[in-house]
């Protein structure tokens, strides 16, 4: 099956076939650095990185995700801290480095600072004033919107529709309320540099717009972000690099993921329901948080409660046991291929539930089954086929030893203890009475090579 990927440019899900045969260009937009980052930030890390895996399969990828540390919410952010913005930006920009890794995000291919690609923005500038898609304007340079005639084809609304609502800044020095800023001027407290237009820094657009363009050329297979960035981030990188390029298309195929939500409401900080990667790392192992932010389909939004976490626990936790319970899969499992309905699940628009399911289903074979060497065999698929969206990568008996798990009420957990201390003692009359206590919680107890392992009864 090939990869099929909804394309929020056409509004539809099509092929990927990339530009250029066997090779895949990639550019995700990464974290603006003022804060440590939420969950709504990690789930396109999660997202992209397992979309990223799934090229890497059959393309040779370049995968480019930028740090924005350019950004008026970065010196707001200075300000209010009394430090120089450059330590706020590497400070936050090691924070999301740790917490995503974390995440079992893998690093991109290249990612590009903006305060290190400032000249490339100037050069975009002016190719756009000397095409006239752009003007200055009281030290300002702001993008001609009504130059492009295509402007708000990937919002598919109209520019009156488009701006009708939106945070547009409504100033003196812009021909139309619609143009936005491509340039604006800084001052002494703000950083800034030399430029024709005088001392100032770029807008937030035109840095996504430089840097592909820097490492990926001017046209790219995949871009992607948050349905936040459509408009009007994605909107005007379009027409700021098409309109650069004398009409060469920007990106052929354009993705977005849904929102988080936390409990059933937008995430915000002035609500003060802002739930950070970190303080989630506190309750939880990363790889649990990833299952959570792999559970429902990228497209739609996530719901983030209280639960979340619980059950996403529980899943890995009924992985992590059938691989627990076979011995001898270790060595061999990376030559093992991924299982056709993880892989058919993946292409199909990165459905993420469904390539869960499928491992559950393996995980279910793998105990229900008694042939050793075909539950070395599932083992084997299972674990390579959990690689594809980054799961399965701790050692089964560390997980099952280090859990503390949540699913558990605190009685069937003193029960478990309690047997695992009567079997020391060779008490063994206790510990089958406890064992049929806790198969009346649904708990099974196995005892095998590898130690003790519990499932719960329908896996």
């Amino acid at each position: 099956m090939s990869l099929i990927l909804y394309n929020s440019l056409t509004r539809r899900k099509e092929e990927f076939v990339p530009l250029s045969p066997g090779r895949a260009l990639v550019y995700v937009c990464g974290p603006t650095v003022y804060n440590r980052p939420h969950i709504g930030n990690a789930r396109p890390a999660v997202i992209f990185d397992v979309m990223v895996r799934l090229l890497r399969e059959h393309y040779k990828v370049t995968y480019v995700r930028n740090i924005t540390d350019i950004d008026d919410k970065i010196n707001n952010a200075a300000a209010e801290l009394d430090e120089d913005i450059s330590t706020v930006a590497a400070r936050h920009t090691a924070h999301y480095h740790l917490d995503m890794e974390a995440l079992g995000v893998l690093p991109p291919d290249i990612e590009p600072y903006a305060t290190h690609h400032v000249q490339d923005m100037i050069d975009m500038i002016l190719l756009l004033i000397n095409k006239g898609h752009a003007y200055q304007s009281e030290g300002h340079v702001l993008f001609r919107v009504n130059s492009f005639q295509d402007y708000g084809k990937l919002s598919g609304r109209e520019i009156e529709n488009l701006l009708d609502g939106a945070r547009v800044e409504v100033a003196g020095y812009k021909e139309e309320p619609g143009d936005f800023v491509l340039w604006k001027p800084s001052s002494g407290s703000q950083p800034g540099w030399d430029s024709p237009w005088g001392r100032g820094r770029p807008g937030w657009h035109i840095e996504c717009s430089a840097m592909a363009y820097k490492h990926l050329g001017q046209t790219i297979d995949i871009h992607g972000g948050g349905n936040d960035l459509i408009f009007p981030h994605h909107e005007n990188e379009i027409a700021q690099s098409v309109c650069a390029h004398d009409g060469v298309e920007f990106s052929k195929y354009w993705l977005h993921n849904g929102f988080v939500n936390i409990d059933y409401s937008k995430m915000s900080k002035s609500v003060g329901n802002v739930v950070l990667v970190n303080d989630l790392l506190k309750e939880a192992p990363g790889e649990v948080v990833r299952v959570a932010l792999l559970s429902a389909h990228y497209r739609h939004p996530l719901d983030w409660n209280e639960n979340v976490l619980i059950q996403a626990r529980k899943k890995l936790d009924r992985l992590y046991n059938a691989l627990s319970g076979v011995s001898g899969w270790e060595d061999n499992w990376r030559d093992c291929e991924p299982n056709d309905e993880v892989v058919n699940a993946l292409n199909d628009d990165l459905n993420t539930p469904r390539a869960l399911a499928a491992l559950f289903d393996i995980a279910r074979a793998i105990n229900r089954h008694n042939d050793v060497d075909e539950k070395v065999k599932l083992a084997r698929i299972l674990r390579s086929s959990a690689e594809l969206i980054g799961l399965l990568s701790s050692d089964p008996t560390h997980w099952i030893e280090n859990q503390v798990n949540p699913n558990l009420s605190e009685e069937v957990q003193l029960l478990i203890d309690k047997r695992n201390i009567a079997r020391d003692q060779q008490d063994f009359v206790l510990a089958d009475r406890i064992r049929d206590e806790l198969e009346e919680h649904g708990v099974i107890i196995e005892d095998g090579p590898n130690g003790v392992r519990w499932r719960f009864q329908n896996d």
